[in-house]
């Protein structure tokens, strides 16, 4: 492929051996041979059509195609009968939204799950990778346990937390009441306060592992001359990761972040299992109420329209990262 461009090159360029009537004579290193179709022909790029060429067809058929129609059925008024009219195209779902108390419920919640989740969880999962980091006994066991949840599908989650959850025979106010602090115990998922909380802390539970594993990658790649020079200068373990170690684990932290914010946005199964396509407003996310709108109410252009606006959302995550990465030389 390279000779084919260097042979074009050659026919626009300037060249030594032009005539002087304006003409030129083609010599031995500018002649386009059949043997150089040969090998463009035998090139990697012609020979690799076959492994790469059908994948990106499906993917670019059944994804970006798929978003792409999406993204026009939200400027249409399709209700689910009959077929769609492209012939008059606007944004009026998207001003709906506005003005839409179940929309902005669920954006709210969803900004609150997306923020609190990943918060809680980066923290909790760099405590347990500082824990992990040091030698203590059996903190390979440690580290299985706490990673053995992120194996778990959203749908085995919500069954096993809403058990958990329950207000009569659950672990967590059973366990309550035999402490003698039955007072506390409560209807967590069915309580509108304590419901979207409910939904963050077993997230939390599911994705701290994976945070942990993140992390401690991280720490393991700082130079322990560095741990050693601290305890020279007479820095406490306290001050030693809070000014030396933490501030070195910014990329563990960004792509941790990411892959958080990604499946917080993704938490439909988790929530629609737990509490069906109705969570209500406490708990409301804009995946489910897409799912609601789409398939319930047979809305097909505001649940379009409200997919959008969650594509939009994993774009302003994604994007900037991959910038970044891209900037760095790593992509």
């Amino acid at each position: 492929m390279n000779r084919v461009f260097a042979w074009l090159y050659s026919q626009f360029s300037d060249r030594d051996d032009a005539q002087t009537d304006g003409g030129a004579v083609p010599t031995e290193s500018t002649r386009f041979s059949v043997s150089d179709l040969r090998g463009v022909v035998k090139g990697d790029f012609v020979r690799g059509l076959v492994f790469w060429l059908p994948p990106a067809l499906l993917m670019g058929l059944f994804v970006y195609g798929a978003v792409s129609w999406n993204a026009l059925i939200s400027l249409t008024d399709w209700a689910g009968f009959g077929s769609p009219d492209y012939g008059s195209l606007d944004f009026e779902m998207y001003g709906r939204m506005v003005s839409d108390g179940s929309f902005i419920s669920a954006a709210r919640n969803t900004f609150v799950l997306l923020v609190a989740f990943t918060a809680v969880s980066l923290g909790v999962g760099l405590v347990l990778a500082i824990l992990v980091d040091q030698d203590i006994r059996g903190k390979n066991t440690v580290r299985t346990i706490y990673l053995l949840p992120m194996s778990l599908s959203f749908v085995v989650t919500a069954i096993f937390w809403a058990w958990m959850y329950n207000p009569t025979s659950g672990m967590i106010n059973v366990l309550l009441r035999s402490v003698g602090l039955g007072f506390f115990a409560n209807d967590w998922i069915s309580d509108p306060r304590t419901k979207l909380a409910a939904v963050i802390f077993a997230l939390m539970w599911q994705f701290s592992g994976y945070c942990m594993v993140v992390y401690l990658a991280g720490l393991r790649a700082i130079p322990t001359e560095q741990f050693e020079a601290a305890r020279i200068d007479g820095a406490s373990t306290v001050r030693m990761y809070r000014r030396v170690i933490i501030p070195q684990l910014r990329a563990s932290t960004l792509s941790g972040a990411i892959v958080l914010m990604v499946f917080a946005l993704k938490a439909f199964d988790f929530l629609f299992v737990m509490f069906g396509d109705t969570p209500g407003p406490s708990a409301d996310i804009l995946a489910v109420m897409m799912f609601r709108e789409a398939f319930s109410s047979t809305n097909w252009a505001y649940g379009s329209a409200i997919a959008t606006v969650l594509f939009v959302m994993a774009l302003v995550i994604i994007g900037p990262y991959l910038l970044f990465q891209y900037r760095q030389g790593e992509l």
